[in-house]
């Protein structure tokens, strides 16, 4: 056992045989070890020992172990190897991904003393609704793997159930993992964690951990000091040894899917790991994802039902406001204004909900049709001005030129930037295709729908909350202490609001512009539009004041909405599943996308040509591959991009075939500047 094999972070599907040092005792296996690598070094991970090895024995290089850093345990490099076999990608990529940045680099954190809770007594915990204790129970109960969907309403106490499950498990020594969809919600489900286990070791991982803090993070998970870890979609790769519960939170949430490198869903991981360690996990959401609720529906998954809210008396009431038969002002329905007047009067607060941040999707010229292309993408640049106050800076239309003469050719203060690419350009004082100096915004983001209202109630504490707004954490907590601490009338937000938040004061949601998401081109889009509303809608009447929720739209009979006034998601989501199975859509099918990417479109769309002759072998009958086709976005960052759809009716079919095309794609040969990759389950189209 003197060759080591070593997973190392680079683009190739393969391991590294290196020699283990003459002086070393005990397994390596699990080690990190620095290795010379081409004229440099680099840091790898021990995945396996031999006696002999496919390289002459002259050639073999002595690796270095490196000992101030513990061994890998052997189930996180099993997890590491599935995700490697499952999502198509290099071993060693899939675990220097896992893996912190120092750890990566071979370098141990400077010990700090461990932040634990304050202390003392556990608070007051609220007695649990009848539907709650029998959620808990049913999760005590769970003896090895199961996975429960635990489908509750916006405000049914989702978390209380949580939280209970996981101080069960803690009473028998374990540790516990919970995964959280966005960033912005993990530091106050730390707070309410660390207030209820006070004096217990609770430690955070996502992407805005510093480098030091998350390698700190790892190795208290890995020694068995942390007792809870919570984070995002990164967080499902910290090793615990003790681990007996798994909770993702959200699950529905697009952002668990991984968009880049390792494009795997942190959910799916998350329940092939339960498996792995024979320990129950809880998927938590008010709108499942579909392929979650056919697989409770199918008795798959067990179903945990929070039909009521815990603290509010009822649901908010969900009314459709036909735009089609009134003009709008600025945007908004008679009966949207009428509605925020009437909270302002009482003292209550309102959201108004546009899932479009910026001043405008697109400036144009009236004139001769130009529109604020980006010159990098195939997309528009988007209108943003200077945030200010705007009580002072007049009404939306004043900041442009009037239409139709006069026009001083002013520019206001701000740019043109691209949502895709960050191009940022300055907004020009006149057309560059005709020299018109009307140039128009066309459209609304939060910016204008902030100004208009505004305009509109100029005694009123306006807050905007988008990325732009909140650009940073430190602002984002600023932010949410204004609203709790009663600082803001009316609420102007994108999905940045739309779950997780108690605003008790907050009475009214106002949804303006959603109709596009009903005709979008994705399957998906329905979906991820009902779920987006019903959060946001759920954000209304929390706790002992009524609700209601205000949409606009072109389309009030639409199903979808029938479904959101009558809080029926089973409804819905049955309609939908139907759909998706006469389509052969997931979770009815299985599918893959191999992107390709390159300076030219052709050069793309030829490599996937290749990719699919190189597809034609024997076996592949219940295998489709559909056309290399551009994507939607086809140009990105300067570069052009190309698809091409797999599907299979079975996952271990296309699996297979994954498994054998990938090898011959390795081997084509394919021009220095292009690039592609896999993706499985792909949420993106």
């Amino acid at each position: 056992m003197s060759i080591l094999k070593i997973a190392l972070d680079v683009p190739l599907p393969q391991l590294f045989d290196y020699r283990l040092p003459p002086e070393h005792i005990g397994d390596p296996v699990g080690r990190l070890v620095r290795i010379p690598f081409g004229t440099g070094s680099k840091i790898g991970v021990v995945v396996g020992a031999t006696d002999t090895s496919d390289q002459p024995a002259a050639k073999l290089k002595t690796a270095e172990l490196i000992d101030d850093l513990p061994p890998l345990p052997a189930d996180w490099l099993a997890l590491c190897s599935f995700c490697a076999r499952y999502y198509h990608h290099p071993l060693g990529q899939v675990m220097a991904f896992a893996l912190p940045p120092l750890l990566r680099k071979g370098k141990r954190p400077r010990a700090l003393k461990a932040k634990v809770g304050s202390g003392g007594a556990v608070p007051n915990m609220p007695a649990p609704t009848a539907d709650q204790a029998t959620a808990i129970e049913a999760i005590n109960a769970a003896h090895g793997f199961q996975t429960f969907l635990l489908h509750g309403v916006t405000g049914s106490g989702k978390t209380e159930v949580y939280l209970r499950a996981i101080a069960a498990v803690l009473e028998r020594g374990g540790q516990a993992l919970m995964l959280v969809p966005e960033i912005a919600l993990t530091p106050q489900l730390e707070s309410r964690v660390s207030a209820r286990f006070p004096g217990t070791h609770v430690v955070s991982a996502h992407s805005g951990v510093a480098d030091a803090a998350r390698a700190r993070a790892f190795l208290a998970a890995l020694e068995g000091r942390a007792a809870i870890v919570l984070g995002t979609r990164l967080s499902v790769f910290m090793p615990l040894p003790r681990l007996q519960l798994i909770v993702v939170d959200e699950e529905h949430d697009a952002s668990f899917k991984q968009q880049d490198g390792l494009r795997y869903s942190a959910r799916d991981v998350a329940i092939f790991r339960a498996r792995q360690r024979d320990i129950p996990i809880v998927l938590g959401s008010a709108t499942p994802a579909l392929e979650t609720f056919h697989h409770a529906a199918s008795g798959r998954y067990t179903k945990l039902d929070l039909p009521l809210r815990a603290v509010a008396a009822a649901m908010p009431t969900v009314t459709t406001i036909d735009t089609r038969k009134q003009k709008l002002q600025d945007g908004l329905s008679a009966e949207m204004i009428s509605a925020i007047g009437e909270r302002l009067g009482r003292g209550e607060q309102s959201l108004i909900f546009l899932n479009r941040r910026g001043y405008a999707p697109v400036l144009a010229c009236p004139a001769c049709g130009w529109i604020s292309h980006c010159r990098r993408c195939a997309a528009n640049l988007v209108l943003h001005l200077a945030d200010r106050r705007q009580k002072r800076a007049g009404p939306p239309q004043a900041l442009f030129a009037p239409s139709g003469g006069g026009a001083s050719g002013a520019r206001p203060s701000g740019a043109l930037i691209c949502h895709h690419c960050g191009l940022e350009v300055m907004i020009p004082h006149a057309c560059p295709g005709c020299g018109n100096l009307d140039l128009q915004p066309f459209g609304r983001g939060t910016q204008r729908l902030e100004a208009a209202l505004t305009e509109r109630f100029p005694a009123s504490r306006i807050l905007r909350i988008d990325r732009d707004s909140a650009s940073s954490p430190q602002k984002w907590q600023t932010l949410l202490a204004t609203i709790h601490a009663d600082g803001a009338d009316i609420l102007v937000g994108t999905q940045m609001l739309a779950k997780g938040h108690d605003f008790p004061k907050l009475t009214l949601v106002g949804v303006v512009g959603a109709d596009a998401a009903l005709f979008a081109a994705d399957f998906r889009a329905p979906e991820r539009l009902f779920s987006q509303l019903m959060q946001v809608g759920g954000r209304s009447g929390r706790a002992h004041l009524p609700g209601a929720v205000l949409i606009q739209t072109e389309y009030p009979g639409h199903p979808l909405y029938r479904a959101l006034i009558d809080h029926d998601y089973a409804a819905f989501a049955n309609e939908q599943l139907a759909e998706r199975q006469a389509a052969g859509f997931p979770p009815f099918a299985f599918q893959a996308l191999l992107r390709a990417e390159a300076p030219e479109i052709a050069q793309a769309l030829e490599f996937l040509a290749t990719a699919v002759a190189a597809a034609e072998a024997p076996g592949t009958s219940d295998i489709m591959l559909y056309d290399p086709v551009p994507m939607r976005l086809a140009r990105l960052k300067n570069r052009e991009r190309a698809q091409l759809l797999v599907e299979s009716r079975s996952r271990p079919a296309l699996q297979n075939f994954l498994t054998g095309w990938m090898t011959r794609l390795y081997a084509c040969k394919t021009p220095r500047e292009l690039r592609w990759h896999l993706d499985v389950d792909p949420q993106e189209f």
